[in-house]
């Protein structure tokens, strides 16, 4: 996929924590808070004003997912159409992560109506996508990989495990036995990215929690220690967009997205190994992306608009794995709360000012509705947002 506002091909999108199935991944230490790259970079959020008890947080997930499911599922494709207004025109990477909106749904209620999308889902992107699941783009295999993992993990049904398997062995072939770092695209091979590296990790963490294979888990410290080499800043926490071979160099701004997926990379190995480096790393990740000027939009103290197309699903995908994160035990009780101020800042916002109210739709911003229509990509990147919130929620300790 080609997000046009920085001229970078982005393809195709959870930890649920280990008692459930995996939604959600770790936080900043005080040591990290303390890097004055990060202070001296602007405010994350103003202090928080949220009040949760004020939102019924797993009803708006629930009526914002009823909407999704409304105004984008196709019935006669079986598939999630690109966008809410007389559109069947279909993107292949974005389907993995409306699907996942609906697996946290099923997750939320067990309701039936949420599964029964699921088998349809599953052959109907195979039908719409020439009858594979096959795709010149690593990225986007590793999203349906994943999506298709946590099928397995809701149902049981080995054939998403093994259609999962099928594709982890495609996107082995991405990966440069040279130079190491698995490349964006069959024809690209030359340039690796973050969204081709990030999820690559996680996906090869997550089979190796099924299989116990050891091959795996190899695979998802070998792709992750690329990754932090070649386009992590261990110094601020920023992950840039991609690594050239052809210059040797790494390039592109700060994205919610790659911030996301390399935080849930580290955070499933720290939870894999044990080894505190993980944790540290991702909490460096995370901390940076709410509290930096080029991933914040300062105004509004949220994530910022980082455009329409593929650009609108980046803030969902870096919510997923930042709630994992702030589920972890070990986080001080101060980064806690600073990860808690923010996820519940941007939810009252999006929630008050970034929804057409009357059908429950939300544009790429999260501070502003949509006109007449929205993508797919924006309606689900919101609806992340808030089943994660619910999801946040339900995870709490009770207290009386």
């Amino acid at each position: 996929m080609k997000f046009a506002s920085y001229s970078i091909h982005f393809t195709a999108a959870g930890v649920l924590t280990l008692c459930g199935i995996l939604f959600f991944a770790a936080p900043a230490t005080a040591e990290d808070i303390e890097n004055k790259a990060l202070t001296t970079e602007t405010n994350a959020v103003p202090e928080s004003k949220a009040a949760p008890e004020k939102t019924d947080w797993a009803q708006a997930a629930h009526q914002s997912t009823e909407s999704l499911l409304k105004h984008f599922w196709n019935s006669t494709g079986r598939y999630f159409n690109a966008e809410s207004l007389d559109s069947t025109h279909f993107n292949y990477w974005p389907q993995a992560h409306a699907m996942d909106v609906v697996i946290d749904a099923w997750l939320r209620t067990r309701d039936s109506k949420y599964s029964d999308y699921f088998s349809p889902w599953y052959e109907g992107i195979r039908e719409k996508n020439g009858g594979r699941y096959w795709n010149v783009f690593f990225d986007d295999m590793e999203w349906i990989a994943l999506t298709l993992l946590r099928l397995h993990d809701a149902t049981g049904e080995e054939k998403y495990l093994n259609t999962a398997r099928r594709l982890w062995g495609f996107i082995q072939k991405g990966w440069d036995n040279e130079t190491g770092g698995i490349s964006w695209k069959s024809d690209h091979l030359w340039s690796k990215n973050a969204c081709s590296n990030g999820p690559a990790s996680i996906l090869a963490s997550r089979l190796y929690r099924i299989s116990r294979d050891e091959k795996d888990l190899d695979w998802a410290k070998k792709i992750y220690a690329w990754e932090r080499e070649h386009l992590f800043n261990p110094e601020t926490g920023a992950v840039a967009d991609h690594f050239s071979d052809r210059t040797g160099t790494k390039a592109g701004v700060p994205l919610s997205y790659n911030q996301g997926i390399f935080l849930g990379a580290a955070y499933d190995l720290y939870k894999l190994t044990g080894e505190i480096q993980y944790l540290q790393d991702a909490e460096k990740a995370a901390t940076f992306t709410i509290t930096s000027r080029s991933t914040l939009d300062r105004r509004n103290g949220i994530l910022r608009d980082e455009g329409r197309g593929d650009g609108a699903l980046f803030k969902g995908i870096f919510i997923r794995y930042f709630v994992q994160l702030m589920l972890e035990k070990e986080l001080k009780p101060e980064i806690r709360a600073q990860y808690r101020d923010f996820l519940y800042h941007n939810a009252e916002v999006l929630w008050t000012r970034g929804v057409k109210q009357e059908e429950l739709l939300f544009s790429q911003s999260w501070s502003r509705p949509p006109g007449d229509s929205t993508q797919l990509t924006a309606q689900t990147s919101a609806c992340m947002l808030l089943e994660a919130l619910a999801f946040y929620e339900k995870s709490q300790p009770v207290t009386k």
